[in-house]
């Protein structure tokens, strides 16, 4: 039989979706079960999947990805110069993700929230617990935030989704295994990333389950609402495009320029084969090879540089993932018609930059990321069926964007450590 990748998969049971929503709707049924209740029960086994692999899969990629950057050796000035540019592209991304979504508001239409058109919709006790949890704060509800940073009880933390804290504790927990010499350390390190690669081969087994899943969370909405529920999902795709198109062809090649001095146009054509892979497969992993070989050949940046930041990057430098888990949250806060504070909306940022570095390097891992999110904001998690609509092309882009943003920040790194030849602007 002839394989069909998966991102046709998914378009295809999207197609498939569509069609068999509107034929069927709520009512028709067969053998006595109406088909509706069936696409709702195979959505909600995938997103129950889903569920099943945050925990595990963000504290043991954190605590890989932090534990592989090496001992304090490795944290001089490289260590130093790398950690502060993913910090500062991953603020950046997600502060552009923040005005775009925050400006063209995908989720409100005609001055009213367009969840009821999406079939999204939260019983009186839900709502008024995400109401309670988002509303009616102000700046000073940035101090507790940090509080929440720190849980008395990691496994309670852990058992109630309170992921901010037990994002800290992985970020901690990782620093001090790599300062644990010898023997103990090794043994720590190769347990970790035992169960980090478990973890990713759990994901990508479930992924191969997320056209079942597409259609039957697709074909739900449909069935319900329709097509004209989708006008919404195009705004919400065009504010995605829009904000990621702004990171990539301005802020990234402004660092490139003012501060490496290094010439954006050059860099943009060394880097567009790799591009184009991390394009086509949505995994920076699988291109890492690919990026490390034309960074290191046709960029002229040193093999130690090379080895250092971009395996570094392909784990916890997430720029387009970090926008988009920004982008993703807001719109569907604003779709459930809750208004998010200044407060609230710095959650989001803090727990989309911190989670965009647990987000395993694989297709579609950023949708467990944004389970994150709107658990910390009071969403129901269900609402992510929403954006496997339009995810596995989003996911394209940004996984591009992901490699790029690592790609600039090898040479710019490089033309500061002095090393010559560089992509001269």
């Amino acid at each position: 039989m002839i394989k069909i990748k998966l991102h046709w998969q998914i378009l295809i049971a999207i197609l498939l979706a569509f069609i068999c929503g509107q034929l069927t709707g709520t009512e028709l049924s067969i053998f006595g079960i109406t088909f509706y209740a069936m696409y709702d029960f195979i959505g909600t086994m995938f997103l129950n999947a889903l569920r099943m692999i945050i925990v595990p899969l963000i504290l043991s990629s954190i605590i890989c990805g932090v534990a592989n950057m090496g001992g304090r050796s490795d944290l001089g000035k490289l260590g130093g110069l790398t950690l502060g540019y993913y910090a500062l592209t991953s603020t950046l991304a997600i502060l552009v993700g923040l005005f775009f979504v925050n400006v063209i508001s995908p989720g409100i239409a005609n001055g009213m929230a367009v969840g009821s058109s999406l079939n999204l919709s939260l019983d009186e006790g839900t709502l008024a617990t995400a109401v309670a949890s988002v509303e009616g704060r102000g700046g000073g509800d940035i101090a507790a935030i940090f509080l929440r940073m720190i849980p008395t009880n990691i496994v309670a933390a852990a058992a109630e989704g309170q992921m901010l804290g037990l994002i800290f504790f992985a970020l901690v927990f990782g620093y001090f295994m790599s300062q644990i010499p010898n023997r103990q350390g090794e043994v720590l390190l190769n347990f970790w990333q035992g169960i980090s690669e478990t973890m990713m081969r759990i994901t990508m087994w479930i992924m191969r389950f997320a056209p079942y899943g597409v259609f039957g969370l697709v074909a739900g909405t449909v069935a319900a609402t329709g097509f004209a529920a989708f006008q919404p999902m195009l705004i919400f795709f065009i504010t995605v495009m829009l904000a990621l198109a702004t990171h990539v062809f301005v802020i990234l090649p402004l660092l490139l320029k003012y501060v490496g001095g290094v010439s954006p146009l050059a860099h943009f054509k060394v880097m567009a084969p790799v591009l184009l892979t991390g394009f086509s497969t949505a995994s920076s992993s699988a291109t890492l090879p690919l990026t490390m070989e034309r960074v290191e050949k046709n960029a002229g940046v040193s093999e130690k540089t090379t080895s250092f930041v971009l395996p570094l990057g392909a784990t916890v430098n997430m720029d387009g993932t970090a926008l988009y888990e920004c982008v993703a949250a807001i719109f569907l806060a604003q779709a459930y018609g809750l208004e998010l504070s200044f407060a609230t909306q710095f959650t989001v940022v803090l727990i989309a930059l911190l989670t965009s570095i647990g987000v395993a390097g694989i297709p579609a891992a950023s949708l467990v990321a944004i389970t994150v999110i709107l658990t910390a904001i009071g969403l129901p998690i269900e609402a992510i069926g929403l954006l496997l609509v339009t995810d596995r092309v989003l996911d394209m882009f940004r996984t591009a964007i992901n490699i790029f943003s690592d790609s600039c920040g090898a040479v710019i790194i490089a033309k500061r450590q002095g090393e010559l030849g560089i992509l001269e602007s």
